[in-house]
């Protein structure tokens, strides 16, 4: 796949299951993940892998935090349910440094822009993935177990995995003229 094609053509897929990507796979979005814009080299962005067991543990991680944050029981279930939708979990969290020339907004930018590249490379080699957020990105249970300083923010959780359901040949490609205009 060209890579014109990739972005033009990218969708989320939300039924993702084995295989994860891994091995040389995993690096290759994780190296594109560290080629994201980076506003004076400041590297803002920590990825945490979740797979395995480890998704057992972030169940339990973000039903303490919906709980914690006050939400119904449906929405604890989906909290305690979603680590299983993808046999890979991309935790970004944008590390904020203070810099003169690099503010906060632009260095979460930045880490956001890594999830991106993460997403399409996966994409250029036969997995998919979709980036979620959710309430408890807020939590200070979840922020603490991915050792958010006070200026750090959670920016997302990109699941990755194998596409379960086959991408449209024939994806149009949305208009761009209602969110253009000429300056």
């Amino acid at each position: 796949m060209d890579a014109l094609e990739l972005l033009v053509n990218r969708r989320s897929a939300s039924r993702l299951a084995e295989p994860a990507p891994a091995d040389e796979a995993l690096e290759n979005i994780l190296r594109a993940a560290m080629r994201a814009p980076d506003h004076g080299t400041l590297q803002p962005w920590r990825f945490f892998l979740i797979e395995g067991e480890g998704r057992e543990r972030f169940s339990q991680l973000l039903e303490a935090a919906a709980l914690e944050i006050g939400l119904d029981d449906k929405a604890r279930e989906k909290a305690r349910s979603s680590p299983f939708r993808a046999p890979l979990i991309i935790t970004v969290v944008a590390h904020c440094t203070e810099h003169h020339k690099v503010p906060r907004w632009e260095q979460v930018v930045s880490a956001g822009c890594a999830v991106a590249a993460m997403q399409m490379a996966a994409v250029a080699q036969g997995y998919n993935g979709i980036w979620r957020s959710g309430p408890w990105i807020d939590s200070p249970s979840v922020r603490s177990a991915f050792g958010c300083r006070e200026q750090d923010s959670i920016v997302g959780f990109l699941y990755l995995g194998t596409p379960q359901l086959k991408a449209s040949t024939t994806i149009s490609v949305p208009d761009t003229t209602p969110f253009v205009r000429r300056f």
